[in-house]
C-alpha cells in the first residue's frame, strides 16, 4: 500500500481550514484528490469560493464539489464572527466560483469511494451534513474509506469541573453527527476539541510564519487577524488553537496522537448546545445513564503538540 495519503477533504473553508489545505499540499505524503464544500465557518457559497482561492494559490488542480448549506434540521449557525464573514478574515481576496464539477458532493463522496475502495481517506473539517447525507445513498461508505478523519467531538467526559469548549462542528448539524457515529467503518478517528483547543499557535509560531516570507506563510498570517482578535479573548494574548491542521495532521502521522480511546460515541445536549462524547467518564467508566450503542470510534485523548506545531511551522515556512 502507498505511504501517500490520497485525501478526499470535506471543508467549510475558514481560516483553519485554509490553513489545513496549506499544509497538506506542503507534506510530500498528502495528496488531495478532492475537495466537498459545506456551511459552518462561513455560508457554503463563500466555503467553496475559499476553496478555488486557495487551491489556485498552492497551483492545485482539484475538482470541488458543491455540498450542504444547511443542516439535517434546523438552520445553520455560520461563525462570521471568528473567521470573518467571508470565512478568510474579510481581507477583500478575488474570490470567483470555482468551477462546477457537476455532481452534489454527498454523490461525489460516495462515487470516489466505490471506486477507489480502501485507497482513499476522508478528512472531514466542518459540519457533519455532506457525510450524512451520502451515508443515506450508501450506509456503508466510511467501510470503504482507508480511515475517516473528523475534527469534531469533545473526548471522554472531562473530570468534574473543567470548562468544556464549544464543539462547534457536532453543534451545528447534531442529527448529522448521530448518524456518522452509528454508521458501520473500517477506522473512524474523532479528533476533538479536547485535544484541538489545547494544540496552540502561538506568538514565536506566528512570527517565524510571518518572517518566513513564502507564498503559503504569508497567506497563513494574512489571514489571521479575525481568528486572533477572537481567540485573544480567551487567553488575553494573541494566540490561536489548530483546530483543523491537527486532525489532518493525525490522518498522516498517527504518531502525533500520544493516547487514545476506542468506544462508542454518542451526541448529547449541555443545555443549549450538542456535544459529541466517547461514553466514558475521565476515571474510564461507563456513564451514570444509559446510552446509546455504537460501533467504537477511535476517539484521541492526548497529542505531542509540540511536535505538531512544530511540523505545521516548517511545513508552511519550507521554501
Amino acid at each position: 500500500m502507498s505511504t501517500t495519503r490520497r485525501i478526499v477533504v470535506d471543508t467549510d473553508t475558514g481560516i483553519d481550514d485554509a490553513h489545513t489545505l496549506l499544509y497538506l499540499a506542503g507534506r510530500p505524503d498528502a495528496e488531495i484528490v478532492a475537495v466537498t464544500s459545506v456551511y459552518g465557518n462561513c455560508e457554503e457559497e463563500d466555503a467553496a469560493r475559499n476553496i478555488g482561492y486557495v487551491t489556485r494559490l498552492l497551483g492545485l488542480d482539484v475538482p470541488v464539489f458543491r455540498g450542504a448549506g444547511k443542516p439535517l434540521e434546523g438552520a445553520p449557525h455560520i461563525a462570521g464572527y471568528v473567521h470573518g464573514l467571508d470565512g478568510l478574515g474579510d481581507r477583500g481576496f478575488d474570490r470567483p466560483e470555482p468551477p462546477d464539477a457537476g455532481e452534489p458532493a454527498a454523490e461525489a463522496l460516495v462515487r470516489l469511494a466505490r471506486e477507489n475502495p480502501g485507497e482513499l481517506d476522508l478528512l472531514a473539517l466542518g459540519p457533519l451534513t455532506n457525510l450524512a447525507l451520502a451515508l443515506r445513498i450508501d450506509p456503508d461508505l466510511f467501510t470503504r474509506y482507508r480511515s475517516v478523519v473528523l475534527m469534531g467531538g469533545s473526548g471522554p467526559y472531562p473530570p468534574p469541573g473543567t470548562h468544556l469548549t464549544v464543539d462547534a462542528n457536532v453543534n451545528n448539524d447534531p442529527a448529522a453527527a448521530r448518524a456518522v457515529f452509528s454508521a458501520p467503518r473500517g477506522e473512524l478517528v474523532m479528533v476533538g476539541v479536547n485535544v484541538t483547543s489545547v494544540t496552540l499557535l502561538k506568538e514565536h509560531a506566528i512570527a517565524a510564519l510571518r518572517a518566513a516570507g513564502t507564498p503559503r506563510s504569508r497567506f497563513a498570517v494574512q489571514i489571521l487577524d479575525s481568528y486572533l482578535d477572537f481567540y485573544q479573548q480567551h487567553w488575553g494574548r494573541r494566540i490561536i488553537p489548530l483546530h483543523d491542521p491537527l486532525a489532518a495532521g493525525i490522518l498522516l502521522d498517527p504518531g502525533f496522537a500520544t493516547e487514545y480511546a476506542l468506544g462508542p460515541v454518542n451526541v448529547v445536549w449541555h443545555g443549549p448546545q450538542a456535544r459529541a462524547h466517547l461514553m466514558r467518564t475521565a476515571d474510564g467508566l461507563p456513564p451514570a445513564f444509559p446510552y446509546e450503542p455504537a460501533p467504537p470510534t477511535k476517539v484521541i485523548t492526548a497529542v505531542d503538540s509540540a511536535r505538531f506545531v512544530a511540523d505545521f511551522v516548517e511545513v508552511l515556512t519550507r521554501p
